[in-house]
């Protein structure tokens, strides 16, 4: 079997993403309810007694929800830095098998190796991931994929993180105008959500993806859209150009909803 990708949900009321290869199957965060998790997973062909790990971003809830049903899954490996880990396990009545890593180490489990980045978000030590597959000859590709969610801007360590991905996803979570425009928040919210610390605008999406010179990049999911204060067709005037002249194909991620399968060529 092809290594396989697909975003199983994603947006502010939750994050989760499946990467499967031959031997193992990974979850790039959990924040949905477990049961909530468990139909998405039965959606597309799985469960979770078939999981094997998931790695963990950081502790908000929106990507850490599951963990509080995890106790009926007590094989389920969870990878996270030691904040990120204590942050989530105080709040819970039962003990995760946690596997700590030291943001910016690399690590493996099983037939992945994962590189961890720390990106600028108001959580206890957030991180990216760039997760590789494969040994790099003809039996078996090197493929990679980077997730780089919740985070307020892109200093230079996370672009050169990103550069060698195969696969990037990638926040685009509000229009500036629609947020500013929108009465639903208050100010300090809007403040949190476009500040330094909070989360990328479509044109710092965009910016970011200009800025990155000889990326690797064969398609590029958008992910973690606001409901609210932003759209697909913002997302696509915002990006859409910038990889269309990359030759780059890319799907936008509507707030609440998953994608496809995606296979690693």
């Amino acid at each position: 079997m092809p290594l396989r990708f697909r975003i199983l949900g994603s947006g502010s009321s939750g994050n989760a993403a499946l990467l499967q290869s031959d031997d193992t199957r990974v979850l790039v965060d959990a924040g949905f309810s477990a049961k909530k998790l468990g139909a998405l997973l039965a959606a597309a062909d799985e469960t979770w007694e078939r999981i094997d790990a998931i790695l963990l971003t950081h502790e908000h809830g929106d990507h850490a929800a599951a963990l509080t049903g995890l106790a009926r899954h007590p094989h389920i490996k969870v990878f996270a830095n030691r904040a990120t880990a204590e942050a989530v396990q105080r709040h819970l009545k039962h003990r995760i098998d946690w596997h700590l890593f030291e943001t910016g180490a690399t690590f493996h489990f099983r037939d992945f190796e994962i590189d961890s980045f720390a990106v600028p978000h108001d959580a206890q030590d957030p991180v990216g991931f760039l997760i590789a597959h494969g040994h790099g000859d003809l039996l078996s590709p090197r493929h990679r994929l980077a997730w780089l969610t919740d985070l307020g801007h892109t200093p230079a360590h996370v672009r050169e993180r990103i550069r060698e991905a195969d696969v990037l996803v990638v926040e685009a979570n509000h229009c500036p105008q629609m947020l500013e425009a929108d009465t639903r928040r208050p100010w300090s919210t809007k403040q949190r959500i476009s500040g330094r610390h909070g989360h990328l605008s479509n044109a710092a999406a965009r910016e970011l993806l200009e800025s990155v010179a000889g990326a690797r990049w064969r398609h590029v999911f958008f992910a973690h859209l606001s409901r609210d204060c932003n759209s697909l067709a913002a997302v696509e005037a915002a990006c859409g150009a910038v990889l269309a002249a990359r030759h780059c194909g890319f799907s936008i991620v509507a707030p609440g909803t998953g994608t496809a399968v995606y296979e690693f060529g």
